[in-house]
């Protein structure tokens, strides 16, 4: 780890958060944990069955409107699970995702190399998903993905009426489809639409128990009933039933009682500081945040940005963002905002004013 990593890992560690979470502890998460299930007397889970995996199952499937939920350790194994699933059913490998998945992107080629898929791009770039784009790839589909929001791609949506007809192509083509739903508690507001509502429109749905809810990790497929049958089965040969799951489970039980609530008004924020930010120099993508995470972009190399922002965090006590890294345009560097409790207990135009003076732009920077 270079220096400046160790120098805003060593600052943050005492000064205050803006963005993402409050720094905590695992003692005191496991202390809240523990309230949680004494409170609401968990029982143990064995080997990803019965307990307190049971009961998040079924609120989760309630929630989102189908028939049944499954719960993996990781996204990672639930996505791929549930891809070759629906590929064995079809009788074709050939899948089409976005390639800025994070299939793509950040699992070593495992869905290739582990389970045998064939990735084609349904989407490049930061382009949503929409029936054309279905539409011109020819041949036999096992599946198709889309990720609700596209996270490098400043967690970018389609339209509601994009994501109806895509569904709509997909159920007349044949096409099982599914979706990354990872930040799905934090997109529905974006529509104006229920969770329920959002997952109807595809066949099946990954939902993360620890980005918007704040669990420990973990993670669950939505899915018709027969479905479920099989992901259990590939749970087990993926390795994914340990002894017990019930930790992640009572903090996906948490988070669902404390968070899904609060996403709307998270969404506001965001989109007031990204105004905000636009007044003192720093783009934003999308320009209006479609959910409370967002990209920022500022001049500059990543180099020098970061250098200014670990001294303004070193000398102010506050952490006014992320560090930066070098954007595609030369001369920009971008960093990911997302703006939870801790940012909206701020006024968005200081915060906008206080990452302006870290990075060096507009009046609070000079």
């Amino acid at each position: 780890m270079t220096e400046i990593h160790d120098r805003f890992r060593a600052a943050q560690a005492t000064a205050e958060a803006i963005f993402w979470r409050a720094p905590s502890t695992p003692a005191a998460m496991f202390r809240d944990l523990a309230a949680f299930a004494e409170e609401h007397e968990v029982e143990w889970d064995r080997y990803g069955e019965r307990g307190a995996v049971a009961q998040l199952e079924g609120e989760v499937a309630e929630l989102l409107g189908k028939p049944a939920a499954v719960m993996f350790p990781s996204g990672i194994m639930a996505q791929q699970a549930v891809l070759r699933a629906w590929c064995d059913r079809s009788g074709s490998r050939r899948v089409a995702l976005p390639d800025m998945s994070h299939l793509v992107r950040y699992e070593q080629d495992g869905p290739r190399r582990v389970l045998g898929l064939e990735l084609e791009w349904l989407t490049t770039g930061r382009e949503t998903p929409t029936a054309e784009a279905l539409a011109r790839i020819g041949g036999r589909l096992g599946a198709a993905m889309v990720e609700l929001p596209l996270r490098d791609a400043g967690c970018l949506l389609p339209t509601w009426d994009e994501l109806v007809e895509l569904s709509a192509a997909a159920r007349e083509r044949g096409v099982p489809l599914h979706a990354d739903g990872a930040r799905i508690w934090e997109s529905v507001p974006h529509w104006d639409r229920s969770l329920a509502e959002a997952a109807d429109l595809v066949d099946s749905m990954y939902v993360s128990l620890y980005k918007g809810l704040g669990g420990t990790s973990g993670a669950l497929v939505v899915c018709p009933e027969d479905l479920a049958g099989e992901l259990r089965t590939w749970r087990a040969r993926m390795g994914g039933t340990p002894f017990s799951l019930t930790t992640p489970a009572v903090g996906g039980l948490m988070g669902l009682r404390e968070h899904p609530t609060k996403f709307g008004d998270y969404r506001a924020w965001a989109i007031e500081l990204a105004a905000a930010l636009h007044e003192q120099g720093i783009r934003t993508f999308p320009e209006v945040p479609h959910i409370a995470t967002f990209l920022a972009y500022a001049p500059g190399t990543a180099e020098e940005v970061n250098e200014r922002v670990v001294a303004f965090t070193e000398e102010r006590g506050i952490v006014p963002s992320g560090l930066w890294r070098d954007a595609e345009v030369p001369g920009w560097v971008e960093t990911e905002l997302t703006c939870y409790d801790s940012a909206v207990s701020h006024d968005p135009a200081e915060v906008a004013g206080l990452m302006a003076a870290a990075v060096g732009e507009g009046p609070a920077g000079t």
